[in-house]
């Protein structure tokens, strides 16, 4: 216990995996003491066959929550216990059903009388809790099925390693990495453009001296993401040149070089940022539209890869 005391909450899945085995132990002991040749693991499959007449491996698995390897893998040990038959289904001879043999129907009178005083024991121990363990478990269930322990995690460490991002304004220092980041999504799915190496070669005077602006993601004294606002006229910029590494993803960089570049363009004046992309980038467009942007039909595009145009309104 004391190792549990120290670790904490760290420990969580090793102590239930601990209680569990505990009360894996004296599940075996009860069905000893009821004469009843079960080992525990299989009680899930067993209980759903007690209950109908036949089911197959797929069936039982939705049933109880458990992986159809896992349990193909309890009916074989059961088949070999003598406790369960199987056989080919009448209207689909590639699914195999499972039924009780008569060795484990047998079990079924012994097991009601085991239930009951298994419930009865079940509810005296929980009434001697402070907080009602079984409730407990039903809703973290019900909140891990909403999003997964590993989900949770990732979020987190996103969170905190997202606190470590800095967004900074471009430096002619920074040009291979606006270039570079570039040049890595686009010839990934796409070929360059001469518009693309325009403004990548030359983003001052492509740019920045029309008065456009570039922001850059610095991770750990790495530039790891870009993004820049072009100006079309006093009341239009473009969002362009959006890209992060992709080492880099998952931390909700592009978010933020995407929120900095729209409170630029409302600090500039502007009434609408507008953007051209291609729907293949589905996570880039999911983006845009948790931004604010919307489709629109715009004038053509200079770019070839172009087959979507969005608009975000500030005013």
């Amino acid at each position: 216990m004391d190792f549990y005391r120290q670790v904490g909450k760290l420990a969580l899945g090793s102590r239930l995996r601990r209680l569990s085995e505990r009360l894996a132990e004296d599940a075996a002991k009860i069905y000893s003491l009821y004469d009843v040749a079960l080992d525990p693991k299989w009680f899930p499959v067993f209980y759903v066959l007690s209950h109908q007449d036949e089911a197959s491996i797929t069936e039982i698995a939705q049933i109880i929550g458990h992986s159809h390897p896992s349990v193909s893998q309890i009916v074989k040990e059961m088949k070999q216990a003598g406790l369960v038959n199987t056989d080919k289904s009448v209207d689909d001879a590639r699914v195999s059903v499972v039924r009780l043999s008569s060795i484990g129907k047998q079990l079924i009178p012994k097991l009601e009388t085991q239930y009951l005083d298994v419930t009865q024991a079940v509810d005296d121990l929980l009434s001697e809790a402070q907080h009602d363990l079984w409730k407990a478990i039903e809703e973290v269930e019900f909140l891990l099925t909403d999003k997964s322990f590993f989900d949770r995690v990732q979020k987190v460490r996103n969170s905190r390693e997202r606190h470590h991002i800095e967004i900074i304004d471009y430096s002619p220092e920074f040009q291979n990495d606006f270039k570079q980041l570039n040049y890595d999504w686009i010839e990934k799915y796409f070929k360059l453009e001469e518009s693309d190496y325009q403004s990548l070669n030359h983003p001052d005077q492509k740019i920045l001296q029309s008065g456009g602006h570039i922001y850059l993601a610095r991770h750990n004294n790495e530039i790891v993401g870009t993004c820049a606002l072009i100006k079309i006229d006093n009341d239009t910029y473009e969002l362009a040149k959006m890209a992060v590494a992709e080492r880099a993803r998952g931390k909700g960089i592009g978010r933020l070089l995407g929120q900095s570049a729209i409170a630029k363009a409302r600090e500039l004046g502007a009434n609408t940022i507008c953007l051209e992309s291609n729907t293949v980038l589905e996570p880039a467009i999911k983006l845009y539209q948790t931004l604010g942007f919307r489709k629109v039909v715009g004038q053509p595009s200079t770019y070839e890869r172009c087959n979507i145009q969005m608009e975000l309104k500030l005013v």
